[in-house]
């Protein structure tokens, strides 16, 4: 499948890597920038360096960092589902419809704002340009303590729309900068444990808020100015540690080649400046595109419903504001749980889409006991809602597909654009499956969320059937051809370059 040892430039010597540089002339064209790295600055000469202290160095680094910053886009996003339970509805006059609405408004600004944030991404120093969306949402969640109706509340989501939407694309362009695509799911998996901790989090800290009264400063609006200052400050502190690739990093000359020199495996590249439009154009035109698409829209209707409305599910069963509260904790720790199972098997066994299908079938069973165990069997509706927690964790199964399989730096930048508006149409819909007239136990949503799951499912098995397809053909039609020279870090798409094979 690869190419031959000589021709990768390294060896491996016990647990030490010995990696030889040849410099050259680069290619015409604009090639990725590692390898414009390895021909300005590469010696020439052996550089020895331990690549397991590297890869722990390389974690400490950015994974913290990581997980902090998508650990409050989770938060700051689902803080008012806890304010939903602690007076937000009535302070502000809002029924359950017009909730619905800030939810959607939310991930209406999060769809359209995608596309201009990968590009402007590409363009910009990527961690910098993270770390600057991060203050200006903690800046808008900061805000949503001084909201006193409706206008103002949908105002403020729709701002936070606009700049969360960089968080998950920049993390996905990060993790596939750094690591191998055999090492990506676990690495995707620490930093979207974020979703988990954060419902932990945020569960214990409005748990606590419910026992302050005031009648000027209401719980949930110091609940909005915590979360929002703590995240000003993760965001400068991205803005000053987190490195914008291998190149540039805070690494010695010697690791920061071995950084570089072992992602050769991967053939995605690294990172390049310049968009190229046959490149996202490519996009458009790949079936896995298409099957990415439908499978992340399908999944996260139920997952963000879920999400949105988990407290006023919870409370209807028949449990008090604060136990509800309490009761949200499980739904952080099935979350972490299931996070932490799939993407570890998916590294284990290689076998992506099958983890998928694994987390998506522990959340198919979830939605089977809300819609359909007895109303009054608390304990199975309970149950129900904490395996649909387990659906969430697909999620990163396939950011992970993507970092894995797609190729060409600008490609990668439009995909992730395009799965990620995925992403929000499903979290547009999913909430609007919960309607005023269904209350309180809003059955028609629960059977949508069955559906879709299903759907999710089935399109997870054609897409590995895609890829098995491919890489058979690829081996036939291929066979015998011989390696290009640093064909790796040429900015190829997966298309374009006849070497590469789809991660299953």
């Amino acid at each position: 499948m690869g190419a031959p040892e000589e021709e990768q430039m390294h060896s491996v010597v016990g647990q030490s890597v010995e990696y030889e540089i040849k410099n050259g002339t680069l290619p015409e064209g604009k090639a990725d920038a590692a390898l414009e790295f390895l021909c300005d600055e590469g010696t020439g000469s052996a550089v020895e360096v331990n690549e397991k202290t590297l890869v722990r160095k390389i974690d400490w680094m950015i994974m913290p960092l990581m997980w902090a910053a998508y650990n409050l886009q989770y938060l700051d996003k689902v803080l008012i589902n806890y304010a939903s339970v602690m007076g937000l509805l009535s302070d502000t006059h809002m029924q359950t419809n017009q909730f619905s609405n800030l939810t959607l408004a939310f991930y209406v600004t999060y769809l359209f704002f995608e596309l201009p944030t990968g590009y402007l991404m590409q363009r910009l120093p990527t961690a910098k340009y993270l770390g600057f969306n991060v203050v200006l949402w903690g800046l808008m969640t900061t805000l949503n303590c001084t909201a006193k109706s409706m206008g103002g509340l949908m105002t403020l989501r729709v701002l936070l729309g606009c700049f969360e939407s960089a968080i998950a694309p920049a993390l996905i362009l990060i993790t596939s900068m750094w690591y191998k695509r055999s090492e990506q799911p676990q690495r995707m998996g620490i930093w979207y444990l974020g979703t988990g901790t954060a419902s932990i989090m945020g569960a214990l800290v409005a748990y606590g808020l419910l026992f302050y009264t005031s009648d000027h400063f209401k719980s949930w609006q110091i609940m909005f100015l915590i979360f929002g200052l703590v995240t000003i400050a993760v965001g400068i502190c991205i803005i000053i540690f987190l490195p914008d690739n291998p190149m540039t990093s805070r690494l010695t000359h010697a690791e920061k080649v071995l950084a570089i020199e072992r992602l050769r495996e991967n053939r995605t590249g690294i990172e390049n400046k310049h968009f190229k439009w046959r490149q996202s154009v490519e996009v458009f035109r790949d079936p896995q595109t298409w099957l990415i698409a439908v499978i992340v829209t399908a999944m996260d209707i139920p997952n963000t419903a879920i999400s949105s409305f988990t407290s006023l599910i919870i409370k209807n069963i028949g449990f008090t504001t604060k136990e509800t509260e309490l009761l949200n904790i499980p739904n952080g720790v099935v979350g972490i749980i299931s996070i932490l199972t799939v993407t570890y098997l998916a590294s284990r066994f290689d076998q992506r889409c099958l983890a998928a299908v694994l987390s998506l079938s522990g959340g198919l069973l979830g939605g089977c006991l809300l819609a359909f165990a007895p109303q009054n069997m608390k304990a199975a509706q309970l149950a129900g809602n904490y395996l649909t927690q387990m659906t969430g964790s697909a999620l990163p199964i396939m950011y992970s597909i993507a970092g894995a399989n797609i190729a060409g730096h600008t490609k990668k930048i439009t995909m992730n654009a395009v799965m990620l508006m995925s992403f929000c149409l499903g979290n547009i819909l999913g909430p609007l499956t919960f309607r005023t007239q269904d209350e309180p136990n809003y059955i028609p949503a629960k059977i949508t969320l069955v559906a879709t799951t299903s759907v999710a499912i089935i399109f997870v098995l054609l897409l590995r059937g895609y890829y098995v397809w491919e890489n058979r053909r690829r081996d036939q039609r291929h066979a015998g051809e011989t390696h290009v020279q640093n064909s790796e870090f040429l900015d190829l798409t997966d298309r374009n370059n006849h070497e590469f094979r789809y991660k299953l």
